[in-house]
């Protein structure tokens, strides 16, 4: 097929003919010339921070520094069993370390084979290369859903469309024709063209806004901003409890000082919940392996907590519930058209569009293309008009001009002020050809019209007084594993909204297919005004005939009501929506804007794996609310205690040794085996608040109790050495109870729960049992009856911590 140099001035709004000649782009030795100068588009990945930034993020923290100056001091001073915590908090360094660099290597590898490659034009022939390997003045070919990935200016252009709203906020595509700019971070909507790249790099738009599409995907995690308030409050707890704390120990107190500065340090660090952040981090980095495992590309961590909060998801028919392919099924003639001439129109029709979408492929793939025709003018499909076009010079000499696309939207064009068809009114006007048209979708399959246009391509309307010629049948393929997902879905009350631009009886039964109930509804007939719509959307199911700026408009109703919406697409008509979308889902076959504005990209297209992301995210947010309720249960009895010592003006009753044996027993090793677990709570909103309902009654419980023992030991115990003995008492009943917490947040129990909960009980009991580790952790239990004081003080206090909890739990559900 070969085009024709159109060289008339053709309206803006309208397409032109791709010229014969096409330039070559630059030669081998030009490309080399402009890296060895660095003209190369050395944008840095955005998949993952570099190993030195999270380092830095995982070593330069507030509560780091507090406790590596709280370690140097007591590393000095007191022997070296009371330095233990700072030798823990360097293993956790080091293991939150090692998690996120696995992390990254996984974000890094799977970015790779999800990456874009665009176009290029050298010596002459179209050449893939990476992002990365764009050099200035590059001639840079594009298509409907390329990403414009730097800035150019247009050299050639067959109908060019470019949505640059990521950029300015305009929804309506722009037509670019040759000497016009265009700006990365666009992406194509219609048409084809090349441009030639004038800034790479740093210099280009997108990457000056911050990285390209990053600065429109900001994923809120309530997990981090939660912890964050949670770290704030605390530090502000922490900084009069340890104030009263030193002026107790080294001033009221007239101890040794390496004694006082040892009971001092040992009253501050148990106030830090340093472990929570690392456990945050670690889990999400895990859950980012576990999914890279899956061919799922995280694109922001936040995103898998994202998606588990979702409660409807919408879902865009083509590319997600049907498989992206379609097959020519049946053509039927109209009218007295002969079927003969039909094939050859849509062979000729398949060879003008340089980039075929789904539908033209498939007839691409039917009808083979008659050398003697030729395109003189070509109108690209777009999803806002839902038809294509070309005029072709025949063999004979003589011209015509075609028009493919939705039968209800060529046959509505005469006589409608409103835009409404006959089909929308419930009626064919006795037209056959819709009545067919709606008998076929009845069946879930999907039908073009090809019809002969009387007006040219650039007239305002084209399909005015089309005259219809054939109705082409194609049958989509449903994806094996949709069922099953809208299933999972449904069970987890997610409700699934289905939004294509497809006829809405065709989206309809597939839908149905697929077991989703419900009329469908056509999109046109939708309130324009947001609540109206909202109200629609809360009714019915299925849509279609949406357009792309409906999609968005959809998401931001559901959103007003208060929803939290996935949006997942593959195609260009699904960028605006998955932009504004609380999480976005591109399948990896996807168009590269689709890609580029999506949180998680599925890279073996299965739709199947979104129960996978549901359940990571499911699994965090459960396990880090268990976890986080551990650390701020001992954060709240630390600063009760210290605050109990300063009124009491007592020695603080722990040494750090002790409370690094609790904190690795109690809250340490279990809380890493339990932020890992499997875990399939629904995720639950106000993560700070509910915590807290835990953490505080959990503390203060613990500490009352604690400090209660101390007393009751320091009036029993007399004579040198009675300070162990205290300290031994109060061990055993702060142990003991903050077991019995452990035992409640690690509920319901399985066979590997117990057996933790059990192993760590073992463990402080093989301390007591041995004598060099007596010693070594300065615990001595004196006698018989504080030790069973201490039981029996600890069993109260369980019971009450209980019943604390059950009453909470009543409290959160009434």
């Amino acid at each position: 097929m070969a085009h024709i140099d159109a060289g008339a001035e053709l309206d803006p709004v309208h397409p032109v003919a791709l010229p014969e000649r096409r330039a070559a782009g630059l030669t081998g030795a030009e490309v080399a010339q402009r890296v060895a100068r660095g003209q190369v588009n050395d944008v840095p990945v955005r998949s993952s921070r570099s190993l030195t930034d999270i380092v830095r993020a995982n070593v330069f923290t507030r509560f780091n520094a507090i406790i590596g100056v709280l370690w140097i001091i007591t590393f000095l001073v007191a022997p070296i069993q009371d330095s233990l915590f700072g030798f823990v908090i360097l293993a956790n360094t080091g293991i939150g370390i090692v998690q996120e660099w696995r992390a990254k290597q996984t974000l890094d590898s799977l970015a790779v084979i999800g990456e874009a490659r665009p176009t290029v034009r050298r010596d002459g022939t179209a050449t893939e290369v990476p992002t990365s390997g764009i050099v200035l003045d590059d001639l840079v070919e594009i298509g409907p859903g390329d990403k414009v990935v730097v800035d150019g200016v247009c050299a050639e252009a067959d109908g060019l469309e470019i949505d640059e709203s990521l950029l300015t906020g305009e929804a309506d595509p722009v037509v670019k024709h040759p000497g016009d700019s265009v700006m990365s971070g666009s992406f194509v909507v219609a048409g084809a063209g090349a441009f030639t790249a004038t800034k790479v790099g740093r210099e280009a738009y997108a990457a000056q806004l911050a990285e390209e599409a990053s600065r429109f995907t900001l994923v809120h995690s309530e997990l981090r901003t939660g912890i964050s308030t949670i770290l704030k409050y605390v530090t502000w707890m922490m900084v009069p409890a340890a104030l009263g704390l030193v002026a107790t120990q080294l001033v009221a107190q007239h101890h040794a000082a390496k004694d006082a500065v040892a009971r001092t340090v040992g009253g501050i660090i148990p106030m830090v919940p340093e472990g929570l952040v690392l456990l945050t981090s670690v889990a999400f980095a895990i859950g980012v392996i576990r999914l890279g495992r899956k061919q799922c590309l995280v694109q922001e961590l936040p995103a898998i907590e994202g998606l588990a909060r979702v409660d409807t998801v919408c879902l865009d028919k083509t590319g997600t519930l049907t498989e992206g392919g379609m097959d020519v099924t049946a053509l039927h003639t109209l009218g007295d058209s002969d079927e003969a001439y039909v094939r050859t129109v849509l062979g000729a029709l398949g060879e003008s569009d340089p980039r075929p979408n789904a539908s033209l492929q498939a007839i691409i793939d039917a009808y083979p293309d008659s050398e003697e025709w030729r395109c003189v003018e070509s109108l690209p499909f777009s999803s806002a008009r839902k038809y294509s076009g070309a005029t072709f010079s025949e063999g004979d000499g003589e011209t015509s001009t075609w028009l493919l696309g939705a039968p209800d939207v060529l046959l509505g064009g005469d006589g409608d002020s409103e835009g409404d068809s006959a089909s929308d009114r419930g009626d064919h006007g006795g037209d056959p050809a819709l009545a067919e048209t709606e008998r076929l979708n009845e069946q879930g399959l999907r039908v073009l019209l090809l019809a002969r246009a009387t007006r040219d391509l650039d007239d305002t309307e084209p399909q005015r007084g089309a005259r219809p010629a054939a109705l082409v049948v194609l049958e989509q393929r449903l994806r094996p594993d949709a069922a099953d997902t809208l299933r999972y879905f449904a069970e987890q009350n997610v409700r699934a909204k289905v939004v294509s631009g497809d006829n809405a009886v065709s989206v309809g039964a597939v839908a149905e297919k697929l077991g989703l109930a419900g009329a469908a509804v056509d999109a046109r007939r939708l309130p324009a005004d947001r609540e109206g719509m909202a109200g629609a959307l809360e009714e019915a199911t299925v849509f279609g005939r949406v357009t792309p700026r409906q999609k968005r408009d959809m998401v931001g109703a559901l959103q007003s009501r208060g929803h939290t919406v996935a949006m997942t697409g593959d195609g260009v008509n699904d960028v605006l929506a998955l932009k504004d979308a609380d999480i976005g889902v591109s399948m990896g076959s996807g168009s590269e804007a689709t890609r580029a504005v999506a949180q998680i990209v599925l890279l073996d297209n299965s739709f199947a794996t979104l129960p996978s992301v549901v359940a990571e995210g499911r699994r965090v947010i459960g396990n880090i609310t268990r976890v986080a309720t551990l650390f701020l249960v001992k954060t709240v009895y630390s600063v009760l205690l210290a605050v109990l010592v300063v009124c009491w003006q007592v020695p603080y009753p722990f040494l750090p040794r002790h409370l690094t044996l609790l904190s690795t027993l109690t809250i340490g090793v279990p809380a890493f085996f339990l932020a890992l677990a499997p875990n399939a709570e629904r995720a639950r909103p106000h993560f700070v608040r509910r915590v807290m309902r835990y953490a505080v009654p959990g503390g203060l419980v613990a500490g009352v109790a604690t400090f209660v023992m101390y007393l009751i030991a320091r009036h029993f115990y007399t004579g040198p050495g009675s300070l162990d003995a205290e300290t031994s008492a109060a061990t055993l009943t702060l142990f003991l109870i903050s077991m019995w917490v452990l035992a409640i947040v690690a509920r319901p129990y399985t066979w590997w729960r117990v057996a933790l909960v059990a192993a760590m009980f073992g463990a402080f009991l093989v301390v007591l049992a041995v004598p060099a580790l007596q010693s070594f952790f300065a615990l001595r239990l004196v006698g018989v009856t504080m030790p069973w004081t201490a039981v029996a003080v600890a069993a109260v206090a369980a019971a009450t911590l209980d019943l604390t909890w059950r009453w909470v739990d009543r409290r959160a559900s009434a």
